[in-house]
């Protein structure tokens, strides 16, 4: 599982123009890539801050997301400045550069990955009460 994470400054003046911009960038991506697990945008309550979060399922996701918005994008230079991307996953290559590319053209190329130690992922929580994890003791 690859996890997402990149933090942009809204532009002054641009927050009214990102709102909607946003909004059809997600049911975009929501038409458009089906194994797509979240993609998510989230703005800061002064509305000086957006971060976008979206979770894949493997790397070759993440290439797909971004050779399909990468056109998209450039739309979005006048609305933000990206301040970071943050991958938690292990990635292509191919991945790597994409999202450099990402970064020189909305802001600076700040592009960090980590790789996963130690974790689990679950899709769905049980209501069954015994089927929860005991406490470490």
């Amino acid at each position: 599982m690859i996890v997402y994470v990149d933090t942009s400054d809204v532009r002054g003046g641009a927050l009214e123009e990102l709102k909607p911009a946003m909004k059809q960038l997600v049911d975009f991506v929501e038409a458009n890539e089906p194994r797509i697990i979240a993609y998510n945008a989230y703005l800061s309550d002064d509305g000086t801050r957006m971060t976008v979060v979206h979770v894949h399922p493997d790397s070759e996701s993440l290439e797909y997301h971004m050779e399909v918005v990468g056109p998209v994008l450039r739309r979005f230079v006048e609305l933000v400045s990206l301040s970071s991307i943050h991958i938690y996953g292990e990635t292509s290559e191919r991945v790597l550069r994409q999202l450099h590319e990402k970064a020189r053209v909305l802001g600076r190329d700040a592009v960090v990955v980590d790789s996963l130690h130690a974790g689990f992922t679950r899709f769905a929580v049980s209501a069954d009460p015994k089927a929860q994890s005991a406490p470490f003791g």
